[in-house]
């Protein structure tokens, strides 16, 4: 077998001299970015939160279906080999905002976030927000921030103008409160609302389309659902959280004693119509040719959600935990109804966006992400190294073109994820060369990351709450 691994290799995170001129080749090659001549793309960036790959029924959910996901699929790309930074929330959303691996920030290495105080996003540090501020652009964030709380941590301290959610890392639907503390914030201020968490969201994207269209600037929305994380509540079901919120404990929250098929169906079937309010919107306002969408999760899917044809569930670097549904619409540059088997990862997307807005990354804090345009237009893309980490169980993980290197538990293992996506053929000793080539390639890409500290917290699925992982201890 002839070996090239080591040639792909060296391309590694400087691969973007190579990124830098298929760029340049794209940008003189392929349409317009926006209808409006002369005119910077709007970015719509929609992320759930915990959804399963094969949540979406065009990505193979078979008991329930998703028409307006679906539709923008047929109208757009859909990325097969999309991949989270993080098997949890918060440390994928450090790669997203600044375009980096998060293990270069003491926040990414909490995973995820939870009762840190002091812990977050530094104020200072740039990001996807505040770049494309500096490019003209409003930017807004509706729903989860989870990256640092007040006094010295939030969305308006990192480049967001607008903020409409929730700071944590998810809240009741209903009484939109976690371990029983209020987390409802409209810019720094706590409000209270009546409703179904899902729907308010979706009110506040459809208002602030409006005003974007008034105010003609470009714009940023992130629009960061908490659907469909626990607890498992559907529209109609107060009485759900009204239960929790009797236990009179905090942590009933993670509702391990709730939750069916049905429920999840309709979390994520509301989800979904929820956000054909917004594109329908979008298109009433006259913006959609002229804006990026792009749907995506936070990382692989909890309880109930599918993750075929991948083992693994979130806090996992098996493909179900890090694996996502991501679908991308971008006028002028997508094609319809294309499918794209390009490794692509949450930190792409901010040199993606800045790159077809006329910018780059900070020089002091260059992107481990590239820009996937070419991609999303149907081009072929040079490979390059993917690489993971997460505390619990030991986990190491690299992905090079059909290749996984993957430990976890003591236990290591080579896969092709192309050929076999469940990952049960181990072939490190079929394959010691090339098993030997990514696992040293991931010890020198650690080596240049922080490490964790002794205390930090990193969550895994065990015995005690999981039937499934009846032999991980607690």
């Amino acid at each position: 077998m002839t070996l090239d691994l080591e040639q792909k290799l060296l391309l590694s995170r400087r691969q973007a001299i190579g990124g830098a001129l298929g760029t340049a080749a794209l940008a003189a090659a392929a349409p317009g970015f926006a209808h409006t001549p002369g005119r910077k793309p709007n970015f719509l960036f929609i992320m759930a939160d915990d959804l399963g790959y094969a949540d979406l029924s065009c990505f193979g959910r078979r008991d329930y279906e998703t028409p307006v996901l679906d539709r923008l699929a047929a109208q757009g790309t859909r990325f097969t080999h999309a991949y989270a930074n993080s098997p949890v929330c918060s440390p994928t959303r450090v790669g997203l905002i600044t375009g980096r691996y998060q293990y270069r920030l003491p926040v990414g290495l909490v995973e995820p976030l939870s009762n840190n105080p002091g812990v977050g996003m530094p104020a200072d540090h740039p990001t996807m927000p505040s770049l494309l501020r500096s490019l003209g652009y409003h930017t807004t964030l509706i729903g989860k921030w989870h990256l640092g709380e007040l006094p010295n941590h939030g969305p308006l301290k990192s480049g967001y103008d607008e903020f409409w959610g929730i700071r944590q890392g998810g809240v009741d639907y209903f009484t939109h409160k976690i371990y029983g503390e209020e987390d409802l914030w409209d810019g720094d201020t706590l409000i209270e609302e009546t409703g179904y968490l899902t729907e308010l969201l979706a009110n506040k994207a459809v208002e602030t389309l409006e005003e974007r269209s008034r105010d003609k600037r470009p714009w940023l929305m992130s629009f960061h659902l908490t659907a469909p994380h626990w607890p498992w509540e559907g529209p109609n079901d107060r009485d759900t959280a009204q239960r929790l919120e009797a236990k009179g404990d905090g942590l009933a929250i993670l509702d391990y004693d709730g939750g069916t098929l049905a429920t999840y169906a309709e979390m994520v079937t509301y989800m979904d119509a929820q956000i054909g309010r917004i594109l329908e919107k979008l298109t009433e306002l006259g913006m959609d040719q002229d804006t990026v969408v792009v749907f995506t999760s936070d990382n692989g899917g909890e309880r109930f959600s599918d993750t075929w044809p991948f083992t693994g569930k979130k806090t996992e670097l098996l493909e179900g935990g890090i694996r996502v549904p991501t679908i991308v619409r971008w006028p002028g540059l997508s094609m319809p109804g294309t499918v794209s088997e390009t490794p692509v990862m949450s930190m792409d997307w901010m040199p993606t966006f800045l790159a077809a807005a006329g910018g780059a990354p900070h020089p002091k804090f260059p992107s481990d992400g590239v820009d996937i345009r070419a991609a999303v237009a149907g081009r072929s893309v040079a490979e390059r190294p993917l690489f993971w980490k997460y505390k619990n169980q030991g986990q190491q993980a690299m992905r090079l073109g059909k290749w996984k290197y993957l430990q976890i538990a003591g236990n290591s293992f080579l896969f092709d994820v192309v050929a076999d996506p469940l990952e049960r053929g181990n072939l490190k000793d079929r394959e010691p060369q090339i098993f030997a080539q990514l696992s040293e390639a991931w010890q020198r890409w650690n080596a240049t990351m922080l490490a964790y500290p002794a205390d930090s917290n990193s969550a895994g699925a065990s015995g005690r709450f999981t039937a499934d992982r009846y032999g991980v201890g607690t």
